[in-house]
């Protein structure tokens, strides 16, 4: 079992994420400090978050701490499969903790693995029941609890004003 270091939110993290908002570049602050905020609060190797273009099925990649294997612009097709019925449309967040289950819901799981990443949380960003796109974290086999999943949708709702406003 991982040893899973981590703090509760803070205040102070919420004023960083509200701050990030009324930055003249929102989009990228945003992005930055929810990286940064979930870090300790979550945890992560690799964090990425996606735009949903609903009318392509199709998920595309506006951040990424690791643009040289996973960069920014990286689109997935993401129609008829058990996660995107899930996340995209039921609009639950997706959580898996072994090697195993990356594998079955993941085309891409070998490089994943090939990162020694082994546990994945993908938080749908719902607004006025629409799925804008997804938050998703990732770190070793398993690190992700239930409570991640509340603290992970909660972060997540700070990306609904650029992901209406993302063109």
């Amino acid at each position: 079992m991982p040893i899973r270091s981590r703090r509760d939110l803070q205040i102070d993290d919420l004023r960083l994420l509200a701050d990030a908002l009324r930055a003249a570049n929102s989009a990228h602050s945003i992005h930055t400090a929810l990286e940064s905020v979930s870090q300790p609060v979550i945890g992560h190797r690799l964090f990425t978050i996606m735009r949903f273009d609903v009318t392509r099925s199709e998920v595309e990649r506006v951040h990424s701490s690791l643009p040289s294997v996973y960069p920014v612009g990286g689109r997935k097709k993401k129609a008829n499969t058990k996660w995107a019925n899930h996340v995209l449309h039921e609009m639950k967040v997706f959580r898996c903790t072994t090697p195993e289950e990356i594998r079955s819901a993941f085309d891409d799981h070998q490089t994943i693995l090939g990162l020694e990443l082994g546990s994945i949380i993908n938080v749908p960003i719902v607004f006025e029941d629409r799925c804008l796109g997804t938050m998703n974290l990732t770190h070793e086999a398993g690190w992700y609890l239930p409570e991640d999943e509340r603290t992970g949708i909660l972060l997540g709702a700070f990306l609904i004003p650029v992901l209406i406003g993302a063109k």
